[in-house]
Formats: structure tokens, C-alpha cells, sequence
């Protein structure tokens, strides 16, 4: 399998997961119903200080290419919690999204190279939600920021689909193990998702 297909293979595989993952009730499941610029922010601080921590770890236990990868996707979620935070009177980091408790269970590089793809595209709908939410706000400043961190996960997906690359080779059942693990992460966040709305009475399934 190519890197080019197995995306597309995790798209398809995902397609209506992602697509509701992309909804503007995905913002609204993240906020818990405040649809308020610091609701946002803080959602947003959260899931940055998450991801960095999960890929800090795994940088630590990883070795070579993949350590690196993962260290220098870390040193960005933080940079970003960092920016995002700078817009917040404070910032305590709520509880553990159910994607990143997925991820901490994986332990095969693999798997984790595999999750990285899954979050990064899980990743991608919701920064283009809260962009999207700031362009509405008529806050062009902050929806800069945010489609700038947009263009890191790009990196990131470019990143993670090269080292997948070296670490399946032609190995067919290492690409399905990754596909797997890709799966799964996407399906953690659209699990929140629905956990989410519907402990606050809302259908999660039409697409808004």
C-alpha cells in the first residue's frame, strides 16, 4: 500500500465519522453548549495540552526518526496550548479527550504511527470549526491563528505517512494494523462527540 492510498483508505473507511467530526455541533459537543469565544479557546487549550503530552511520551519511548517525529510534533501542540492559552485569562486543562486515552493505550510503533494519522485527520475537522467560528465572530485575528495551526497538522499528516512508509514497506498486514489504529482513534473522538450531544438531548447524526 502507498501512503497515498492508505489515506484514502482511512478517509473512506471514516467518511461519516469525519464528516460529523467536521459539523458545527462538533464545536458544540466540545464546548458542552457554550458557543462563547473563551468556550472555544478553552476547549481548544485542552485538546493542544493533551496532544502534546501523549506525543511527548511517545518521543520518550520511541527511538531514531520516529522519536523525532514525535518530539517535534509535541514541541508544536505546545507552542500552540502556549499561543492559545495567551488568549485566556487562565487555563486548567480539562479532562483527558477519549482520542488521546486511545492513543496512550497504543504501544507498537505502528499503531501509534497508524493513530497519529487518525488524530491528525480528526484534528484537522476541528480546526477548521473553530476557524470557521471565529470568522463568524468577526475575529479575523484569532481565525488566523487557528488556520495557521490548520497548516501544522498538514505537516504533521505528511510527517506520519512517511515514517509509515519506512516502518510497513511492503508489509501488507503492518498497513491494516495501521489502519486499524487509525480507525480507532477517529472513532474514540466521534464516540465523545456522540456521548456529548446526546447527554445534552441533541441528535448527533444529521449533519449542520
Amino acid at each position: 500500500m502507498t501512503p497515498e492510498a492508505f489515506i484514502e483508505a482511512v478517509r473512506d473507511d471514516n467518511e461519516t465519522a469525519l464528516s460529523r467530526l467536521g459539523s458545527s455541533k462538533s464545536l458544540f459537543a466540545d464546548t458542552a453548549g457554550e458557543m462563547e469565544p473563551e468556550a472555544v479557546l478553552a476547549a481548544a487549550a485542552t485538546a493542544e495540552h493533551h496532544a502534546a503530552e501523549t506525543y511527548e511520551a511517545w518521543a520518550e519511548s520511541e527511538a531514531g526518526d520516529v522519536a523525532e517525529a514525535f518530539a517535534e510534533t509535541a514541541r508544536e501542540e505546545r507552542a500552540h496550548y502556549d499561543t492559545v492559552v495567551g488568549d485566556l485569562d487562565d487555563h486548567e486543562p480539562g479532562e483527558t479527550p477519549a482520542i488521546q486515552s486511545y492513543l496512550r493505550g497504543l504501544d507498537d510503533t505502528v499503531e501509534r504511527l497508524g493513530g497519529f494519522v487518525g488524530r491528525t485527520l480528526a484534528a484537522e475537522k476541528s480546526k477548521t470549526q473553530v476557524t470557521g467560528f471565529f470568522v463568524g465572530n468577526a475575529d479575523p485575528q484569532t481565525a488566523g491563528l487557528f488556520r495557521s495551526m490548520g497548516d501544522d497538522l498538514d505537516a504533521q499528516l505528511e510527517r506520519a505517512i512517511d515514517l509509515l512508509a519506512g516502518e510497513c514497506g511492503d508489509d501488507d498486514a503492518a498497513w491494516e494494523r495501521a489502519r486499524e489504529a487509525a480507525g480507532g482513534a477517529i472513532e474514540a473522538a466521534y464516540g465523545e462527540y456522540t456521548d456529548s450531544l446526546e447527554s445534552m438531548g441533541v441528535n448527533p447524526k444529521p449533519v449542520c
